[in-house]
């Protein structure tokens, strides 16, 4: 079985060339976006019989809430991938997710205590879907401090990985928290297996949104992994050339 597609995909050069066709379509896409789903949800969606307008704030924290998950997910099988095939490019996403992760965590975070606030009555709660979203963001911040822990670079890609690895129990303890235990955060409104319990009326703009971030999402994830590409390789002749050939544009 020929597997040269497989290793280009962990080509540094390769990412980093065939990306520059993705980026204007992605921004295009996710920006055009996000401003329909969010005038939508925003402005139009009907109020919420028992939550009214303070239900609002599901279009921004649902869709950061999921993407901040598949983020970790993406995480660790880079990190796998890294660690078993010895592929550079991997690491380089792997070390990308962790950021990103982390500011998409405080958001959910921010905004579920925004939203905790009217309908709950307080701003934290102890209860085990936030307790486990805390959990969350503190292993983005741990990948991010081994990132910075160790000198010897590869030593740290390993050591992160394997947090990431070791992380993955707390993503499907944070997804079925609410079912598992009592807790005040509401049952999953959108649901993959069975019946979601949301109207259509508010689903359709909810779905706008999730898509959009997902869309948002994968453009700074690409964005920051070609910084990384360009930070690890800076030593390469590709990326001489390239650095010289927009030199030299500019100059001319």
């Amino acid at each position: 079985m020929n597997w040269q597609w497989f290793h280009r995909l962990g080509s540094p050069r390769w990412f980093y060339e065939k990306t520059n066709a993705w980026l204007p379509w992605l921004a295009v896409s996710a920006w055009g976006l996000l401003l329909i789903g969010g005038i939508w949800g925003l402005g139009f969606a009907p109020e919420d019989a028992k939550q009214h307008n303070s239900f609002r704030i599901l279009y921004i924290h649902a869709p950061v809430a999921y993407i901040s998950m598949s983020c970790y997910y993406i995480m660790a099988i880079s990190g796998a991938i890294g660690l078993i095939w010895k592929m550079k490019l991997p690491f380089m996403v792997m070390k990308s997710c962790a950021p990103i992760g982390l500011g998409l965590t405080i958001v959910v975070l921010a905004t579920g205590s925004i939203w905790g606030k009217p309908t709950w009555g307080t701003w934290w709660e102890w209860d085990a879907r936030l307790t486990s979203y805390l959990i969350l963001s503190f292993l983005y911040l741990g990948a991010i401090a081994l990132q910075q822990a160790f000198q010897n670079r590869d030593t740290a890609d390993k050591a992160c990985a394997i947090l990431a690895l070791v992380g993955t129990v707390n993503i499907p303890i944070i997804y079925k928290s609410v079912d598992w235990w009592y807790t005040l955060h509401q049952p999953a409104t959108l649901k993959i297996v069975g019946k979601s319990t949301i109207d259509a009326s508010m689903l359709y703009p909810l779905f706008l949104m999730i898509v959009a971030f997902y869309l948002f999402f994968t453009l700074v994830l690409i964005l920051y992994t070609r910084a990384e590409i360009l930070r690890r390789e800076s030593r390469t002749q590709w990326v001489r050339e390239l650095v010289l050939g927009k030199t030299d544009g500019a100059h001319s």
